[in-house]
């Protein structure tokens, strides 16, 4: 029986849309970025922007060659945006214009039916239950209080904090390893067939499969590797599988 249940976020229990390339939306970061005293042109700060972020990865990469997914802190982006325009930007500029900027992209931002129904039952069932997301933790904790599903976590790990994302193994070995887990009782619960399905299986850890609509397409349902597969993306009947 599984007692720890590892959960990915978007497209799993959330469902989220974003533009993040629209002239539209770099209008709005420049925008961000102006409250913070930085004035950049749309076509300045998304140049520079992607530039220090290709900047970042390659540091990263550099850092950590055994790892063949990596990942950064967007913060340390925004550091140097602001720094470029002689501001010095603290801890608290750079998570205001996180949450800002990543409100600019947001088109949609909502819990799938059925989500808080299952991560209120696995705790009333007292299951552990943990967040191994790909994600910016200046973006993602803010919208699950938003969303009020902080409070359901035993344990977060993201990938921004830890340079590396799944479905590298180490990643899913942080977890494991941080929170004492034993791999037989956890079962992972993702949307995507490469990193949550196949870093799952990499890792030792037995997988369950929810397809939604912002999934990579699937073809062919023996694509997927996991234990359990829901291609409707009904995320009540995750339930049905996992208490049953």
């Amino acid at each position: 029986m599984y007692q720890n249940f590892i959960f990915d976020l978007y497209g799993t229990l959330v469902d989220v849309r974003t533009d993040e390339y629209s002239l539209n939306f770099w209008r709005r970061a420049v925008s961000v970025f102006a409250k913070g005293k930085a004035s950049y042109t749309p076509s300045e700060l998304m140049h520079r922007y992607h530039q220090y972020a290709r900047f970042a990865q390659l540091r990263e990469k550099l850092r950590h060659p055994a790892y063949k997914y990596i990942d950064i802190d967007l913060l340390e982006v925004f550091r140097r945006l602001y720094s470029d325009k002689g501001v010095k930007a603290d801890v608290d500029l750079l998570r205001d214009t996180a949450k800002r900027f990543r409100e600019a992209s947001i088109e949609k931002l909502e819990l799938y039916d059925g989500a808080v129904d299952l991560l209120e039952s696995l705790k009333n069932a007292d299951k552990k239950i943990y967040l191994l997301s790909n994600a910016q933790e200046s973006f993602t904790l803010p919208e699950m209080e938003e969303l009020d599903i902080l409070k359901y976590f035993d344990g977060i790990v993201i990938s921004s904090q830890e340079k590396v994302c799944k479905p590298q193994k180490a990643f899913f070995d942080r977890l494991i390893e941080r929170y004492n887990l034993d791999r037989e009782e956890c079962l992972m619960i993702g949307n995507d067939k490469i990193s949550d399905m196949l870093g799952a299986k990499g890792a030792g850890i037995d997988a369950l499969y929810i397809h939604q609509e912002i999934s990579t397409p699937v073809e062919d349902e023996s694509e997927v590797y996991a234990k359990w597969k829901i291609m409707d993306g009904d995320v009540y009947k995750i339930k049905e599988y996992v208490l049953s």
